[in-house]
């Protein structure tokens, strides 16, 4: 008797482990925003509005290594555009000179205090105009420093906003990928980093059931209608994604997911945040999802008419105020 209970016990952990795994590993705070979205403020309007000129302007045709020239004139409209918010904006080449990120600084009040990184790549992949793919986070960069310089020298943290080259294959988790530039370099500093937000693919959302799909096992326990954003991590920062969707719950009232997962599963460090991991600096990607919910992914069918501008500003709106109150309770 006592060895059958012990088999029964046996097979049933067995069995419970992998449940349990899923369920930590997905387990985040708050609750995700249901039913209608409220109407938006008037300057969420103008949010709007600024965020569609920016996608027009940088995903007009492909941008990469391979089209150099398209590739400076998006540059150079990233470096204008932060230059005339009064940034003082940093290069950092690398590959030759050839290809070059770019930074802008929001000093704290402390100067010992920790940083926050948020970015975003400004590549497009192949011959893609890469409007969704990403314009829509870049976009989001440059208006996040907007309506963030208010902070410069009074913020609880160092925001370090950063705009990635070389984030698309054939660079992709390689040492020419330009947010592993980056990390390796802000590691070597020595600075202390409490994380970074990767801004990825943020523009396409739908109300139509089945518009949602995920790589296994994710699709047991997530909504199959793609009006959310998400929040996604490796299971090595989870505390940071489980902090970061607690806070967007807090003040956005706009449809989340969150969760981590082993690296393995697919799609779960397809962005910049590898790059930081890579280096230790806990990290996620915040997303629509990408090629699990819009279906020009890396095509020449991603350009800017097909980019939901007013709830992309409602994900930025909820974005600045998580970051303008990171560490403000602890």
């Amino acid at each position: 008797m006592k060895t059958r209970l012990a088999i029964l016990a046996l097979v049933a952990l067995i069995f419970a482990t992998p449940v349990l795994a899923l369920l930590w590993m997905t387990a985040v705070p708050g609750r995700s925003h249901e039913g209608p979205l409220p109407a938006l403020t008037p300057a969420q309007v103008q949010l709007s509005t600024r965020l569609r000129t920016h996608v027009e302007a940088i995903a007009r045709e492909p941008h990469n290594l391979g089209h150099p020239e398209a590739l400076e004139r998006a540059a150079t409209y990233l470096e204008a555009t932060l230059a005339g918010m009064g940034y003082a904006v940093i290069r950092q080449p690398f590959d030759g000179g050839r290809a070059r990120n770019l930074e802008v600084v929001i000093d704290p009040a402390d100067p010992k205090a920790p940083t926050l990184v948020v970015g975003a790549h400004y590549d497009s992949a192949f011959t893609a105009p890469g409007a969704n793919d990403n314009a829509t986070g870049t976009a989001a960069v440059l208006e996040l420093a907007r309506t963030l310089a208010d902070l410069r020298g009074k913020a609880a943290v160092r925001i370090r906003l950063v705009l990635f080259v070389n984030e698309e294959p054939p660079f992709f988790q390689t040492d020419r990928m330009g947010s592993l530039v980056h990390a390796n370099r802000l590691k070597a500093s020595g600075e202390r980093v409490d994380g970074m937000f990767s801004l990825e693919t943020l523009g396409y959302y739908s109300d139509r059931p089945g518009s949602q799909r995920y790589p296994f096992p994710l699709s047991l326990l997530y909504p199959d209608t793609g009006n959310f954003v998400a929040f996604v991590g490796t299971t090595g920062s989870r505390n940071l994604v489980r902090r970061t969707v607690g806070a967007f719950r807090a003040v956005a009232p706009f449809p989340s997911v969150g969760g981590t997962a082993p690296a393995f599963v697919q799609g779960i460090d397809w962005s910049d945040h590898w790059a930081f991991e890579q280096n230790g600096i806990p990290a996620l990607m915040i997303t629509d999802t990408a090629p699990f919910r819009y279906p020009h992914y890396h095509r020449r069918t991603d350009t800017p008419d097909k980019i939901d501008y007013d709830r992309l500003a409602r994900v930025v709106t909820g974005l600045e105020q998580v970051i303008r109150r990171w560490r403000a309770a602890d």
